[in-house]
């Protein structure tokens, strides 16, 4: 049996043995979407975003939200301005951030700790990481949380690290792994997944760099680990 769900201009398409589904917004947006436990046709499941920021796309038009994950308070990550609109399309979800983010917004955003666990749907979500990697010394350190999504059947089946080299120490399946960032250099980031070793990586935060130049990063992420590293077409779901 197959369903059909429409969120903004994604399709996705979830079939009996879909675990999950991710679509990419642009940047570090990313769209998780789990099947129902029941896996019947009528049961929506649980679908969570992370992070639509300012160099994020598409994501505006998105509705049936369980929860909106923001890892920190930067405009790359929420956008100041069309944030308001996806909340008020989706008064069902629930909103959290990191404690700086959810302290700006207010109500109805909750903070999330180091440690603290979560459930939405019937995933459970846990909050670990706590700081923002550093840019340059002189400049003030920010909340950032990383979160680690178990579907019941993996305990960390997808981790967004927000802006952060989190390790966590537990086999991940799927890690959204920073592509480019002004904290990061390319060797960085080849260490980092290798450090991770998730079984599957989908390249993140590359909206701050031209087009033309992201298969330069790819490439060492790919051919530099053993990970199957799979860049996510924009606003296309795909399956893990």
């Amino acid at each position: 049996m197959t369903c059909t769900t429409t969120v903004a201009t994604a399709t996705l398409y979830l079939r009996d043995n879909a675990i999950m589904q991710l679509t990419h917004f642009g940047h570090s947006c990313l769209l998780a979407s789990f099947p129902g436990e029941s896996g019947a046709g009528t049961d929506p499941g649980t679908t969570v975003l992370f992070d639509p920021g300012i160099f994020s796309h598409g994501f505006e038009g998105i509705t049936g939200l369980s929860a909106i994950l923001i890892t920190h308070q930067h405009p790359d990550h929420a956008d100041p301005q069309r944030l308001p609109a996806l909340v008020e399309a989706n008064p069902q979800a629930a909103l959290y951030a990191d404690p700086q983010t959810a302290a700006q917004l207010g109500r109805p955003w909750q903070a999330v700790h180091v440690g603290d666990e979560l459930s939405i749907g019937h995933l459970t979500v846990r909050g670990a990481g706590g700081r923002h990697a550093v840019i340059h010394p002189e400049l003030p350190e920010i909340d950032n949380i990383s979160y680690l999504i178990g579907d019941g059947r993996h305990p960390a089946k997808l981790m967004h690290p927000g802006d952060a080299l989190f390790v966590p120490g537990e086999p991940v399946d799927v890690l959204a792994t920073p592509a480019a960032a002004p904290w990061l250099k390319i060797s960085e980031a080849v260490d980092y997944l290798r450090a991770v070793a998730p079984a599957h990586a989908v390249p993140i935060h590359q909206g701050i760099i031209a087009e033309a130049a992201r298969p330069i990063f790819y490439g060492r992420l790919t051919e530099m680990t053993d990970t199957d590293f799979q860049v996510l077409e924009p606003e296309s779901a795909t399956g893990f």
